[in-house]
């Protein structure tokens, strides 16, 4: 199939089968995505580590805890957890992980998928500000300016990418990728999966724009909106937080790697593709892992320095596409 063909929508039942096998592949994956990443620090760094099913067993403690809250907070500290964790199912369920398959009853669009990713950030950064603390506001005010300058990114990087394609669709961007190999080496393919590697690093709060291992205030970022939550409060931030993680990854995964997803709605493709998901994102948390040991947190005011570096990346992707196009 060429760039600019179209595959029709699947039918309802196999974009069900899809939704869920893209929704439990994940569910299960994020937590080991952490895993592994924490493992492979230790590794490199010459600790045994706590395994890779660490946060697995962490999520059911926390579970098993009633949750304590500030006094004064209001229903904001009731909803921020379970929207972060249904922002994070949604955005699984509309990127193409397992299959790029058109779905009749999931908008997978460039624009949804940032606006549901929008929708847990606003909610991360509201739960933060809502019992009052000094380091909650911080941690909220630097994670909404990390998100003003990661979204358009996101957009100008993926849009480079949908001009050979001429939709913003991302299954048709990946299977016109995977159709047309010499896309995924070209300058603008290049370029774009840069640039979103960068965005992924601090959308997530990794290293250099975050330091998820850190809990000193005057530096931490994710921690300091967090600090206030307890129990299964915190094990939905932490399970939507992963999630964000790895559908990311996959994402990236992906477009870098476009082979072995599904082209069609069938339980042997559907298998195949989650089978392809998991060696994909396992490949890059471990590269994440291993990468983070010789990176330090770049100074607060350095950040927006970097991201806009990632913009320009983006945005030189978008002029290599309408050049070569």
């Amino acid at each position: 199939m060429s760039a600019g063909t179209t595959t029709a929508p699947a039918t309802a039942l196999g974009a069900l089968l899809v939704i869920l096998a893209q929704v439990g592949v994940m569910v299960l994956l994020a937590p080991v995505v952490a895993g592994i990443t924490r493992q492979t620090r230790a590794r490199v760094e010459g600790r045994a580590g706590a395994g890779v099913l660490q946060p697995w067993r962490d999520v059911r403690k926390l579970l098993a805890k009633r949750p304590i809250r500030a006094d004064g907070v209001s229903w904001v500290s009731l909803a921020g957890p379970i929207v972060l964790l249904v922002s994070g199912l949604l955005v699984a369920a509309l990127v193409p992980l397992v299959a790029a398959v058109p779905l009749a009853l999931v908008p997978d669009d460039l624009f949804v998928v940032v606006s549901v990713l929008l929708i847990g950030t606003v909610a991360l950064a509201l739960l933060g500000l809502d019992a009052g603390t000094a380091f909650g506001g911080m941690g909220s005010s630097r994670h909404m300016m990390i998100a003003a300058l990661v979204e358009p990114t996101v957009l100008v990087a993926v849009y480079a990418l949908s001009i050979p394609v001429g939709s913003s669709t991302l299954s048709l961007i990946v299977t016109a990728r995977r159709d047309d190999p010499a896309s995924i080496a070209s300058p603008a393919g290049v370029l774009a999966v840069v640039a979103l590697v960068v965005v992924v690093l601090a959308e997530t709060g990794r290293l250099p724009v975050d330091n998820p291992a850190t809990h000193l205030e005057l530096t931490m970022v994710h921690e300091a909106m967090v600090l206030e939550t307890s129990g299964r409060d915190l094990a939905w931030v932490e399970v939507g937080s992963w999630l964000r993680l790895a559908v990311l990854l996959g994402l990236v995964g992906n477009l870098a790697l476009p082979w072995g997803i599904a082209t069609e709605a069938t339980i042997p493709a559907v298998l195949l593709g989650a089978v392809a998901l998991v060696a994909k994102v396992g490949l890059l948390a471990v590269l994440l892992g291993a990468a983070e040991v010789g990176l330090a947190k770049v100074r607060l005011f350095r950040v927006p320095e970097l991201l806009a570096g990632s913009f320009v990346l983006a945005f030189l992707a978008v002029t290599a596409s309408y050049l070569m196009a």
